[in-house]
Order: C-alpha cells, then sequence, then structure tokens
C-alpha cells in the first residue's frame, strides 16, 4: 500500500525535474543569470508582445506539471470549501491574491528578473512534504506542500525581489488551507464553551429567562440548547479575520493600526456569536425552537457579519483620527 501511495509522487517528482532540467540550462550556480533565463514580468503584460510568451512556456511547463501533480490535493481543498462552511471563505481567497498581485503588475513588470536555483530547492522539499502527507494520509501537509510549491517556483523563475514584492499575497494565500484537525478541535471547545457562558451571563443580566448552564448545555425551563460547533462562532471568526486581514491590507499603511483591526476582529467574532447565542435561547423560550432554527438562525449569521463590517470600518476611522490627533503639528 505504501508504494501504492508513493508511487504516483515519484514519478511525478520524476517528470518535475525533468522539466526543471529542460527548462533551465545555466550552470548549477547559486544565482542564475537573469540573461540565461529572461522571463520577467514584464513578458507576461501586453508589452511583452509575442516574444514574452514564448519565453513564458518554460514557467508554464512546470505549472502544469505542478498542477497535475496536485490535482487531488486541490479538488480535496475546494470540496472542503464547499462542505465546510466554517472554510466557505477559501473560495474568495484566491480570488482576492489575483487582485493584489493584479494591482502589483506595474511594479512587477518593473523588476529585473534574477532566476535563483535556490527555489528548485524549495519545491524538492514541497514535495517531500507531500509525500509525507500522502503516505500518513495528513491533508494539511499536502496543502501545507502546495503553497511551498508556489513560492519555489516564483523563487525559480523571478528571483527574491520577486517574492519579496508578492510577500502579503503569499501569506494571505495561506488562509485558504483549513486548519489542522487537532488545532480545530482545540479552538472550538473553549468557543463552545465562551458562547456558553456569554450567553448566559447576558440572559442573568436581562432577568428575562431562567436559565442554568452545564458545560456547553443551556437549560431552559421547556428546552435544553447545545451550543455544538456550528454554533461556536468558528466560522465568523475564520471569515472576520480574513476580512480584517485584506481590509487592513488595502485601506491603511500603518503596521499598528493594521495590527489593531485584525486583532478587533477576534472579540468582535467572540462577542457577536454569543449575542447570537442569546437570540437563538429567546426565541426558543417564547416562540419554539422551530422558529430558532429555521429563518433566524441562516439570517442572523449575515446580520452579524455585516455588523461586524461596520464595526471594523468605524473602528478603522477612530484610530485614523485618534493618530491625527496625537501626530505632532510638524508632521500634519
Amino acid at each position: 500500500m505504501l508504494r501504492r501511495s508513493v508511487a504516483p509522487v515519484w514519478h511525478a517528482m520524476c517528470a518535475f525535474r525533468a522539466a526543471a532540467s529542460r527548462a533551465c540550462e545555466a550552470p548549477l550556480t547559486g544565482v542564475m543569470d537573469s540573461r540565461i533565463q529572461t522571463c520577467t514580468w514584464a513578458d507576461i503584460s501586453i508589452r511583452g508582445g509575442r516574444a514574452g510568451v514564448k519565453r513564458f512556456w518554460r514557467p508554464l511547463i512546470l505549472a502544469v506539471v505542478a498542477g497535475v501533480l496536485y490535482a487531488s490535493v486541490l479538488v480535496g481543498l475546494i470540496r472542503q470549501w464547499h462542505y465546510d462552511a466554517n472554510y466557505s471563505h477559501g473560495f474568495l481567497v484566491p480570488v482576492f491574491v489575483g487582485y493584489l498581485i493584479w494591482r502589483k503588475r506595474e511594479a512587477l513588470a518593473s523588476l529585473r528578473s534574477r532566476p535563483s536555483l535556490f527555489g528548485l530547492f524549495v519545491v524538492l522539499g514541497a514535495l517531500g512534504i507531500l509525500v509525507i502527507g500522502q503516505t500518513g494520509a495528513e491533508l494539511f501537509l499536502t496543502r501545507i506542500s502546495l503553497w511551498g510549491t508556489i513560492l519555489g517556483l516564483l523563487l525559480y523563475f523571478w528571483g527574491r525581489a520577486t517574492l519579496r514584492a508578492l510577500a502579503f499575497p503569499l501569506c494571505f494565500l495561506l488562509l485558504m488551507i483549513p486548519l489542522p484537525g487537532l488545532v480545530h478541535s482545540q479552538i472550538v471547545f473553549p468557543l463552545q464553551l465562551l458562547a456558553s457562558q456569554l450567553a448566559t451571563v447576558c440572559l442573568e443580566g436581562v432577568n428575562v429567562v431562567p436559565i442554568l448552564r452545564e458545560g456547553n448545555l443551556l437549560i431552559l425551563s421547556n428546552y435544553t440548547i447545545q451550543v455544538v460547533e456550528a454554533c461556536s462562532g468558528i466560522r465568523s471568526l475564520m471569515s472576520l479575520v480574513t476580512l480584517g486581514i485584506g481590509y487592513s491590507y488595502l485601506a491603511e499603511r500603518n503596521l499598528v493600526i493594521r495590527a489593531l483591526l485584525v486583532l478587533a476582529m477576534i472579540p468582535v467574532a467572540i462577542v457577536s456569536n454569543g449575542i447570537r447565542v442569546v437570540g437563538t435561547a429567546l426565541l426558543t423560550y417564547y416562540w419554539g425552537v422551530q422558529m430558532a432554527e429555521g429563518f433566524f438562525h441562516s439570517f442572523s449569521g449575515w446580520v452579524i457579519f455585516l455588523v461586524a463590517t461596520i464595526l471594523l470600518l468605524g473602528l478603522h476611522a477612530a484610530l485614523v483620527s485618534v493618530r491625527r490627533f496625537l501626530q505632532p503639528k510638524s508632521e500634519k
């Protein structure tokens, strides 16, 4: 069984190595001369013309080989985005990364291509991780391997300057990869308890519903609500943190404000999910579980996301105002 699982990867690695040897005719030096392998970002743009397209076939060959090699990984990743609502934002991550790269197209076109042989070793290391992940049936390793292969190919064909220019889009691409199962479970259960505690404190504070909490169970007089994984808030946490990272990068240059905007999304997601559980408990107590599990359960998720987005915009405006107030007059 081990031979059967490793054999496809081994054949693909051999094909990749053969394609790499055909693509690179330069001597094995630390950094290859850009005159030997002239494939600049300007070649991809319109200014590159037909000659640029011809020079682009080498990266294209290796990209196709990598696509074939990681076909099963990509299919599994897309399938999880579709069926696991906690990571449904994964569909938008590559689209957003493509937009970020498009925004940088002029800067990338002006960079001089200095291909690095070290990128080939990064690719080979990523393929080794792929073999380990497929042998041990560890999805997270195979998906991280895909990301590493992308980094290695960029470094191999375009060099460190391009990798630095694309640092944020490449790091943002990691948000499309679901967390490992062990890490996911370690986060979800504390979130379930926290949502239960917040809901209990709120309901006891308003004193309109008799409630008793046992772990993640909310015991009402007429029904017992279990705060399951779907109600833990992990979905809101992942999507709002992703939103915060993307928005802060586009809308703010100050690193401190960027960090504050992203960190603020964590308590916003937790508190908003606790309020959602409170609404579920109130509807269950007064109108029955059918009302709580129907339209409200789906609609409240969109309301929370909308409110969190408004809070993000408001917090950004407030932080900018504070920065301007504290800024010395000589710098204004």
